[in-house]
């Protein structure tokens, strides 16, 4: 049984974060329709790699450092918030 979180730490790597904060959310959605394994995850990742690009292109590079978690059915589900650095200062 592989630990999900310190896998998706190493996938995120490339990005060079600032702080990664992850919650799993699993207990949750215990039942949840059409979940054939893995967990639900919250992620918070603050990179300057970010700088420029739109939510959705954020959202597009992590899920494409993920996609063998994914398809391995380590994760069903990820809450994600990629920030850069000076935006997380401005929380």
């Amino acid at each position: 049984m592989i630990d999900v979180q310190s896998a998706i730490c190493q996938c995120l790597e490339s990005l060079q974060p600032q702080q990664i904060k992850i919650t799993d959310q699993t207990h949750l959605h215990s039942g949840h329709a059409h979940n054939t394994g893995g967990g639900h995850y919250e992620l918070l990742i603050v990179s300057d790699v970010f700088t420029n690009l739109s939510r959705m292109a954020r959202q597009r590079k992590i899920y494409q450092l993920l996609k063998d978690l994914f398809e391995q059915r380590a994760i069903h589900a990820i809450n994600i918030k990629a920030l850069t650095i000076s935006e997380y200062l401005a929380l």
